[in-house]
Order: structure tokens, then sequence, then C-alpha cells
């Protein structure tokens, strides 16, 4: 058995792993976290993927205890405007599609458009979001429906069960969850070490044997964990291992940040992520209990950091005036390999894309229960390793494709930024799947082959959304009786209709367990 793992770093990706390892081993396992006061946590994670609800049930927290502490609210989809056209927007919803005869209702709208908007009309939960509603009811109760498993009941489960579908994610202050992390993890046995790592030392075979602090001395350890973000530390520095660029594919490299105080209870709090195309990139627009989260991603090929900062405080208003800008420089990109000798990388220092999917805490989780899928012991089968690997590469290639979509699809060209989306390359494999897809919405068997998070429905979603449908509806249905299809298009209308008469608004539900 291996018994000391040590954490080098903390925010989000260390403090993540910490609770998780101990919630996993309990005491078989010494989990020390060494994390400098002095080092800020680059904080652009506050917006999240569905999956995430998994990671917290696993630690048995319920949203009442850690969402007022992070300013928490719910997140049920991304809203994307201005990448199709001026004033237009379409909602990528965590909701999965129904499939009357065997086909998504996306395949039946080509066929039946009627006027309404696709999102519109396939899905519930954009009504929810143009009401800013809850998905929960005052008494904490899920909304009822199809969307999810009958219960909001605290559950040991991992990633691994993809058959559970949760209509919401989260929004959430980054280092106030670390904060909060920090505080539950120690209570639960996690040795919390606040000092600077010196030096790393390793042994003959290039393995770390420990790392040197300032004021506490050396700390040893078996398995070590690097989470100290785009400096990478101990993967990067002391292992080089090489980095391999996404920027040859999709080019942002760049943000710019704000935090900005608002009035929830007068403005409402919008239950989605907006993401605003500009000139040079998009904004992301992240509503926080008590402030809103907002930030400027773009490529420095086209855009200076003045400038960004600039368009960014122009498109927020007056409220922006007195916030501090925080500038960002991204590592879009993934390891060649994540976990090397006995060190694995995990969060920022394994790798990035652009915020763009909220992926960001995403591929923390994921790199977390995918080592203790792999987790080795004191003979370190080289096989665990290289599944490891595997796993996180293809999740980040995945999602990378993914993005890559977003701008291949995206009908805007009015800028140097845009017009350059039409010439870039696209990774290898996708411009057979892009030549699919001008035939028929992507499919399980079109979409990339693995697990990376993102499942057919949010390939149509972007497709149908950016202006970029197959040329034809699918001629099977021309030989099907469209009214089951149609029944439940009126469905999906009451149901959403129902919902926002009966839901409260997201701040009502909030509000009630502010301290």
């Amino acid at each position: 058995m291996l018994n000391n793992v040590v954490i080098v770093g903390g925010g989000t990706a260390g403090w993540m792993t910490a609770t998780y390892l101990r919630a996993t081993f309990g005491d078989r396992l010494n989990v020390t976290l060494v994390e400098s006061a002095d080092v800020p946590t680059v904080g652009v994670g506050e917006a999240t993927f569905s999956t995430v609800r998994h990671f917290f049930d696993y630690l048995g927290l319920a949203e009442r205890e850690w969402m007022p502490h992070c300013n928490g609210s719910y997140k049920l989809a991304i809203r994307f405007e201005n990448w199709r056209g001026q004033g237009e927007h379409f909602y990528h919803p965590f909701e999965r599609l129904r499939n009357p005869d065997g086909f998504p209702l996306t395949d039946w709208w080509l066929k039946l458009q009627d006027g309404q908007r696709f999102d519109e009309a396939c899905y519930v939960l954009p009504a929810l979001c143009e009401a800013k509603r809850s998905p929960k009811r005052l008494d904490g109760e899920l909304f009822e429906g199809s969307l999810h498993d009958g219960g909001d009941r605290q559950r040991r489960t991992t990633m691994f069960q993809q058959d559970t579908q949760f209509p919401y994610a989260y929004h959430f202050d980054a280092a106030k969850l670390a904060e909060f992390l920090a505080g539950h993890g120690t209570d639960g046995g996690v040795k919390r070490v606040l000092d600077d790592v010196v030096e790393v030392r390793q042994d003959d075979r290039g393995w770390i044997t420990s790392v040197l602090t300032k004021e506490h001395g050396e700390i040893a350890g078996d398995l070590f964990i690097d989470c100290t973000g785009f400096r990478g530390l101990l993967i990067n520095k002391t292992l080089h291992e090489p980095f391999e660029s996404y920027q040859d594919v999709l080019p942002n490299d760049r943000a710019v940040a704000l935090r900005v105080p608002v009035d929830s209870e007068r403005e409402g709090m919008a239950p989605y992520t907006t993401a605003t195309a500009r000139d040079c990139g998009w904004i992301w627009t992240i509503p926080l209990f008590g402030r809103i989260g907002t930030g400027y991603v773009y490529s420095s090929q086209f855009c200076s950091p003045e400038e960004a900062e600039k368009e960014l405080r122009t498109f927020v208003g007056s409220a922006a005036a007195d916030v501090e800008a925080n500038h960002i420089r991204m590592r879009i990109g993934r390891n060649r390999r994540s976990w090397v000798n006995n060190c694995v990388a995990i969060g920022l220092s394994s790798g990035f894309v652009e915020p763009l999917e909220s992926t960001g805490i995403f591929f923390i989780q994921h790199g977390i229960e995918q080592l203790v899928r792999h987790f080795p012991d004191a003979h370190w089968d080289p096989g665990l390793a290289r599944g490891y690997n595997q796993s996180v590469a293809r999740c980040l290639d995945g999602v990378r494709e993914f993005l890559v979509l977003h701008y291949k699809a995206a009908t805007r060209n009015d800028t140097p930024y845009w017009k350059a989306t039409e010439d870039r390359q696209v990774p290898e494999g996708m411009a057979e799947r892009l030549q699919l897809w001008n035939s028929q919405l992507p499919s399980q068997s079109t979409i990339y082959p693995h697990y990376h998070g993102f499942e057919p429905y949010s390939y149509n979603v972007m497709l149908l959304g950016l202006g970029r449908p197959p040329a034809h509806s699918r001629a099977a249905l021309d030989l099907l009786d469209d009214a089951e299809a149609r029944r439940q298009f009126a469905q999906i209308r009451q149901e959403a209709a129902r919902l926002v008469e009966e839901l409260p608004s997201q701040h009502a539900y909030l509000a009630q367990f502010q301290h």
C-alpha cells in the first residue's frame, strides 16, 4: 500500500483532490496539502458542468451548507449571445433530448419547423432561464418531470455512473469554495501546511522523494500531486514533461476578469452563464449571490490587454468603474502525460481549454476520479499510469474538438478575428465528422468517440444554434407519422409554462439560506 500523498498547491484543484481522497480512503491514506499563502488562485472557474453535483454528493455536502458560503447559484444552461448575429441568442441546457419514434426532437424540429426557436421547442429549461427561475421549489424539492431521477437525496456516486442527468450545475466563487473545502478537509484529517516550496527533491531515477519548504522543512511522500496551476511546478519544471499546445485550433490565450457588485434582489439572478461574442473573443457573465463575475476571453494575436480591459469595462458599464481588473495568461493545451513517475498533475497543471463550456472544474473532477480508479500500490504497475494518461488526454482532446465546433460553426465573420476562424485547421478526425454533420445531425456514433463529458444533444444544440444545420431533415421521418413528435412538442410547451408559474425565482430560493 501507498500511505502518504502530498498535494502541492491549494485552490480549487488542491482542495477538491484532498477532500475526495479522504472521502474515498479515509484514515488508510495520509493526505498532506502544501500551499503558499502568497500565490493567488486563477479563479476563472466560477461556472461548472452538471457532473459537479456528483462531487458534492460524494463528500456528503448539502447545498445549504456550502452554497451560501461561496455566493453560490444555480446554472441551468449557457446562453450564447451574438454568435450567429447581433441580438440573437440560444441556450445550451443541461437537458437531454426526447426521442419520439426513436429520433431526437431536434431531427423532428428540422422537419416540422413551425417558427419556434429550436431550443425553446425541444427543451423545457430555456423557459426557466428566461423567467430566472430556480430549479427547486422553496421546500428544496427538485422540480418534477422527465429531467431527473425523482429526488434530491444524498448519494455516494461517481462520474463513472452516467445514467443520471441533472438539470443544473452551479456558479460559485472559486476562492471561497477552496476556503470552504479547506475547512472541510482539515476537519476530516487532511494535514494543511501553509508554506512556500523552495526545492523539489528527486532520487536517482528522477522520482520525487520530498518537497523542501521554507518554514516547515522537508515533507516526504509516496505519491505527489501537482496542483500548482499553470506553473506546473512538479510536472513541468521538475519532471520536464512536454506541454502540447492547442493554440493552433483554439487561439484564445488571454483573459481579463472583473468582480462586479450587484443588488441581486433588485436585479434578479439569471440561472445561466452567458457567453457573448465580441470582436476578438467572447465575454462571460456569471451571476453569483451579491455580485457578477465577468471576463473577456480573447486572442493576443488580435487584441492587447489594454484594449480588452477597455472593451470589458464598456460592456459592463458604470458598475465596473472602481473594480480592479485581473489579467490572466492562459496556457491552452495539455501535458503529453499528466502522470509521470510518482507525480500526477490535476487541474490547470494538467491541461486547460478556454472556459467556453465551463469545463475547468470538470477536468479537475475527472482527473481525481480517474486517479482513484487507477490508484497505485507499492508495485507501481505502469499500466495504471498509461490508463490514466489515456483517459485524461482523450477527455481534454474531446473538449478541444467540441469547442472548435463553436468557432467553425459560428456564422459571423465581421472582424479579422472571426474571419480567421474560417481558415483555421481542425483536430485530426474532426473534418470527417463535420462532413457527416452536413448531411445529418450528430449522433452517438458520429461525435468524438471517447468520454469527454458532452453527449450528442450538445453537438445538436451548437450546430442548430450557430446556424449550421444539415442541408435536409432525415428522409426516414417522411415515412413516419409525426403525431407523437407533435404531441411531445406540445407537452414541452405546457410543462415549461406550468413550471414558470410554479417555481420561485432563483433569488427567492437562495435568499432563504443566506447567513
